[in-house]
């Protein structure tokens, strides 16, 4: 039943003014269904169970909406109702709701789909302000140095956290973010790009600000929650929408689609570099130095090292050579000796805070220019393929992980992954290590920062180059040529870091760094190129879906890659740190750590005794065992990529979808059909043909008529 009312008709105004307020909030709507409060709306509109109000312009003429009428003038109210258990009428319009992605309407796809003279090349503008944003994940290194120092700030102090705690934070981002494209790929599919992008704005503003009060309050946990948990949120909304948006603006050039979707997303880092040095240099401040350690004395108290300040013992770190090189802005310069712990700043916390209300306005400002093609458009000159039913043949998500092309796709991106996460997570603090004790000159805090930048321009750039290049050679070719990143890695441990060693100088780092940016190059490309690679497998219909599941691979490299490295460097770094106490003569290093040897260990957990220090205690010509730290993680990382050639290698075409089939049919009949044929089309059919012919024609040809 349908019960109307004019706006002459009298009734409870409280009631009527509830049930405008459920009728605008489908979810509220849900919840109070069964509450005294919809029982009260029953009594006034004589309906049970289900309803709906709206309020439609009343005829001209009209008498609705008078002086003392509860409805607006002009308006006739209408509440559509039916018994509990019944269904809506058919006629009724579908209620709008969060699960749908169409409430609010002001976000939902039907709010933002383009005018027939729509640029299509305007729509990867709002996608490169939302994907820029949350590729400052790719600049995730430049935080290490100041998290792993966050307390001593010009060298690690024992309470600070370790370099694998730290880098855990980044694997934790790409986890959530794999856990976010695999469970709401779909809901992100039908909510659409502006929908997604806000939610990705005011997630990985959130977790920014998080991060910032985390690093202020020396809280790890909050930092995981913040970074870890909403960052992954934030760059998993971000990442999927807009990919899948493009290749619809771009069927014919789904590489270059793919390109310009993420290439943005590379070139987040080169941005983000910069930014977070200059943020970090602006809000750093000096601990307060005490003086040489040769005029200090020291006591040490369960691996934790303390000096007297006016009669009470403080917590200080000793600075070495190594560590203030390592230092940029108001930090660099300062003299080696003992620095108090607490009472310095990184800046890191500030800068954090600056980023989220930086980045969430940039986010915010690209979802509200998003936009999709209207339904059924396709750019001149573009023929797709089409079934009967209407819509774009392929495999659904759950269709295509029943295939072994999905998991060995899957392996292939897990492998090539690794490599990329691995550099990228630890890229300032992994050159600085090499290099920086052989060519201090040229290898400064400043210098590292470039690199990482670097790095990031090297993934932008294969991101555009590798997709387009991909519409010539291939996907499956494109990703045969990413297994030269096996002997690239290999070159590092066996010939750039023992040439830096001998003396190579300069030539050694820029070797290693050409050789780690082809392989982020390669990185790059094995994301841009893979929603074309999906498409090729598995057909148009559902790439954003089955692109989310297949991203978990990127969570399981961002575990994987990350963990392989700090694990194995840490192994080399304790077994270097015990080979050169075993050098160092009983008295002289119960003199320097004022604990006998048996106490190592527990100076090793305290970060009292480290290698910088115990290298000044060796005799001369001992060998620096630093630059080769990471010589073990550089033959596994390869390990790794072999696996994923292989996998590569073992991918064919799956079985055609029955929905492909039938567009094939229908594609080779309409290219065979004689022009007596013609009049037996339908009227689709009939367009489709005239179409193809109107390509295939020059443009001085006459026009055909049938």
């Amino acid at each position: 039943a349908t019960c109307h009312f004019s706006g002459r008709q009298r009734g409870d105004l409280v009631v009527f003014l509830r049930c405008l307020l459920l009728s605008l909030s489908p979810p509220l709507e849900r919840l109070l269904r069964r509450t005294m409060l919809l029982r009260s709306a029953d009594r006034f509109s004589r309906c049970s169970g289900n309803f709906r109000l709206s309020l439609v312009r009343a005829p001209a003429g009209s008498s609705c909406g008078a002086r003392g009428s509860l409805l607006p003038r002009g308006y006739v109210g209408a509440i559509r109702c039916c018994s509990a258990g019944t269904p809506p009428s058919s006629d009724q319009e579908k209620p709008r709701t969060l699960r749908d992605g169409t409430w609010p309407r002001f976000l939902s796809k039907d709010a933002i789909q383009a005018g027939d003279s729509f640029p299509r090349i305007m729509a990867a503008v709002p996608s490169f302000m939302v994907q820029i944003c949350i590729g400052s994940v790719y600049a995730w290194s430049m935080w290490n140095f100041p998290l792993t120092h966050e307390l001593g700030v010009v060298a690690a102090a024992a309470g600070d956290w370790s370099l694998s705690e730290v880098v855990g934070v980044f694997s934790l981002t790409a986890t959530s973010l794999g856990f976010t494209t695999f469970f709401l790929g779909p809901w992100a599919e039908r909510a659409g790009p502006r929908y997604v992008a806000a939610m990705s704005a005011s997630t990985y503003g959130i977790a920014l600000a998080l991060s910032g009060l985390g690093c202020q309050l020396h809280s790890l946990p909050l930092i995981y929650l913040g970074y870890g948990v909403f960052g992954g949120m934030g760059w998993g909304f971000g990442y999927i929408s807009p990919v899948s948006t493009l290749l619809r603006w771009f069927p014919d050039k789904k590489g270059l689609a793919g390109g310009l979707a993420l290439t943005a997303f590379g070139a987040g880092g080169a941005v983000a570099s910069p930014l977070i040095s200059t943020l970090q240099n602006a809000f750093a401040r000096p601990p307060t130095f005490l003086g040489p350690a040769s005029e200090i004395a020291l006591s040490v108290e369960n691996g934790r090292q303390f000096a007297n300040v006016d009669g009470v013992l403080r917590e200080v770190v000793v600075a070495t050579s190594s560590n203030l090189a390592q230092l940029t802005g108001p930090l660099e310069g300062l003299s080696e000796g003992v620095y108090l712990v607490g009472t310095g700043s990184t800046g890191a916390a500030m800068a954090l805070f600056s980023m989220s209300a930086i980045y969430s306005t940039v986010m915010a400002a690209g979802a509200i220019g998003m936009r999709v093609p209207k339904p059924g458009w396709a750019p001149e000159g573009f023929v797709a393929p089409v079934t009967n039913a209407g819509g774009e043949p392929g495999y659904s998500y759950k269709e295509a992980m029943h295939t072994p092309q999905f998991y060995l796709l899957w392996l292939a991106v897990f492998g090539n992954a690794c490599s990329g996460m691995a550099l990228l997570s630890t890229a300032k603090t992994m050159c600085g290590e090499v290099f920086g004790q052989l060519v201090p000159a040229l290898v400064t805090g400043g210098f590292t920062a470039s690199y990482v930048a670097a790095l990031s321009s090297a993934s932008a750039g294969g991101r555009f180059g590798w997709a387009v290049c991909s519409d010539y050679l291939g996907r499956r070719n494109t990703y045969k040529f990413f297994a030269t990143g096996v002997p690239a890695l290999a070159t590092i441990p066996m010939f750039i870091v023992p040439m830096g060693v001998e003396g190579g100088g300069p030539t050694s780092v820029y070797f290693f760094v050409g050789t780690t940016m082809f392989v982020v190059m390669n990185y790059g490309g094995l994301f841009s190129v893979l929603p074309a690679y999906i498409s090729d497998l598995f057909g148009q219909r559902n790439v954003g879906a089955i692109h989310g599941r297949i991203l978990t691979a990127w969570s399981g490299s961002a575990l994987v890659g990350p963990t392989i490295l700090t694990t194995m460097r840490g192994r080399s770094e304790r077994g270097a740190i015990e080979a050169l106490a075993e050098n160092v003569p009983d008295d002289k290093f119960l003199t320097a750590f004022g604990s006998p040897k048996t106490e190592l260990p527990a100076l090793i957990e305290g970060k009292t005794a480290n290698i910088s220090r115990l290298m000044e205690l060796q005799a001369a010509g001992t060998p620096d065992p630093t630059p080769h730290l990471y010589d073990t993680t550089c033959y596994s990382i390869c390990g790794m990529l072999t696996i994923a050639a292989m996998s590569n290698l073992a991918i064919r075409a799956p079985p055609p979808h029955p929905s492909m089939i039938e567009a094939l049919e229908q594609e080779k009949h309409l290219s065979n059909l004689e022009d007596a044929e013609v009049c037996d089309l339908t009227d689709r059919e009939r367009e489709e043909l005239a179409s193809r012919e109107r390509m295939q024609q020059p443009p001085d040809a006459p026009e055909k008529t049938s």
